[in-house]
């Protein structure tokens, strides 16, 4: 993938590639501090009751499993290497 790539391009690839990692570090400790709030009030105030905490915690936690998906599973395609195929087929068009 990064044959034919300059050092910037690489550097450019691989900046776009911690940040998605960095979002999902925020998005995981903003869901666990949530979530552990959430079930805080929960004990507190009606213990032993209709656990409701759940429905959050699992439906935003269905969005952060995903999240962790695309960030560390499924690489996202850089914007530079999605323009340098554009700009190869359009090479290929014209010549």
């Amino acid at each position: 993938m990064t044959t034919g790539m300059s050092d910037e391009q690489i550097y450019e690839i691989a900046r776009q590639r911690v940040k998605v990692r960095k979002d999902f570090y925020g998005h995981l400790a903003s869901w666990l501090i949530v979530n552990v709030i959430l079930i805080i009030v929960w004990a507190l105030t009606i213990p032993g009751g209709y656990p409701w905490f759940l429905w959050p915690l699992c439906i935003w936690g269905f969005f952060v499993f995903v999240h962790f998906l695309r960030a560390f599973v499924f690489k996202p395609k850089s914007e530079i290497s999605a323009i340098e195929k554009e700009a190869e087929k359009i090479r290929k068009g014209q010549g």
